[in-house]
């Protein structure tokens, strides 16, 4: 074979660049500016915490402004974060366990179970519910949800003191981590419930009709169908739920009457850990200034708490949206013999389905049933 003097064959046609044209340019600029943006804002909030937090953290908390007022009785900075950490964890994960289930589920019968015309209410109702501030759910939780819990915490707490969640002394107020729990579990149900739904909506027509016609029921349909293909996202929002909980400050700063201690305990108004963002909209008013100072020290380690749960969630939804060896053998055993589909990659492709739909035409036994049917 003939080659030209580049070394490339005869007669192939040389790769030209496209030209950029200007409105590309532009576009391009502007959504890099933006990316680049994001990352100056961030480090610049976490420059300006850094400083303004590093004077309460190496100063002596046993004299001078910060053995009194609201940092007394805390000989470190450490000592006095670990409780706002733990509070702040703790009623974020029970509002995370009461909500997200709930969130799903609303989700689910929204995008697959519910009418259209009902769906497009619900879904409106969802939306809207994002629109309420935080001082009104914290309303509602004092004059609703705290006498609406308080007879369960007694039970709770008569039947189930034995379990470290519910001892301590009895609740007279219902100002506890469990109705703070409950008030962040319906703040967060927007979030979760709107992003699930799109996800849910997102889910290939071609997977679900696959599932029905091999027979399977609606709900073997979604957990096949649905669930594996939205699976990451709705991981997603549940952690995007969670960013929420924990920046959480006035319906917690309203609701729960914090204490200066780490405890497990939900249904008592007096052994409750506080949390990061209630004790600094509670303490900033009545601060010095190295108070102050410690205060926003506190807003760096939610800082790094966020940060850490987003980092967390895009490796779990890199994980969760990378095919495995396991999940590489499509089954359908669905009314008809096992048939083993050794299909590399992702089992909700649709080669994976169009090769169950196959084998179900081809089935011997599904093609006698339906001429007898006939």
């Amino acid at each position: 074979m003939s080659t030209n003097t580049a070394g490339s064959p005869a007669g192939a046609v040389p790769k030209v660049r496209a030209k950029a044209r200007p409105e590309d340019r532009i576009f391009f600029g502007l959504s890099f500016g933006s990316a680049a943006l994001i990352m100056v804002i961030l480090a610049a909030v976490a420059i300006f915490l850094i400083i303004q937090a590093a004077p309460a953290i190496v100063a002596d908390w046993q004299q001078g402004d910060l053995s009194g007022g609201t940092t007394a009785g805390h000989h470190t900075f450490w000592g006095y974060v670990a409780p706002l950490v733990w509070g702040t964890i703790f009623v974020s994960a029970i509002g995370l366990i009461i909500g997200a289930p709930i969130a799903i589920g609303i989700a689910l019968f929204i995008s697959h179970y519910a009418p259209r015309r009902l769906a497009g209410v619900l879904g409106y109702l969802v939306d809207l519910l994002a629109a309420v501030p935080s001082i009104v759910f914290g309303l509602w939780g004092i004059f609703v949800i705290r006498p609406f819990l308080l007879p369960l915490e007694h039970w709770l707490n008569t039947y189930l003191g034995w379990i470290p969640l519910f001892s301590g002394p009895p609740s007279s107020t219902g100002s506890t981590i469990l109705a703070g729990a409950v008030v962040l579990a319906v703040m967060i149900l927007p979030i979760i419930t709107s992003i699930s739904r799109e996800i849910f909506l997102q889910t290939p027509r071609l997977h679900e009709e696959a599932a029905l016609a091999l027979g399977a029921t609606k709900w073997e349909t979604v957990r096949l169908a649905v669930f594996p293909y939205a699976r990451s996202g709705v991981v997603s929002s549940i952690l995007l739920g969670l960013g929420r909980a924990l920046g959480e400050t006035m319906a917690i700063a309203l609701i729960v009457s914090p204490a200066k201690l780490i405890s497990w305990v939900t249904t008592s108004d007096t052994l409750n850990s506080p949390t990061i963002a209630a004790n600094l909209a509670l303490n900033f008013p009545e601060s010095n200034t190295l108070q102050r100072q410690a205060l926003i020290g506190t807003g760096l380690i939610l800082f790094v708490i966020s940060f850490g749960v987003n980092f967390i969630a895009r490796a779990v939804i890199n994980r969760t949206g990378r095919p495995t060896r396991r999940n590489r053998k499509v089954i359908a055993t669905v009314n008809g013999p096992a048939v083993d589909l050794s299909i590399p990659g992702n089992p909700t492709s649709d080669a994976a389905v169009e090769s169950i739909v196959a084998a179900e035409t081809l089935s011997p036994a599904k093609r006698a049933e339906r001429e007898g049917a006939e």
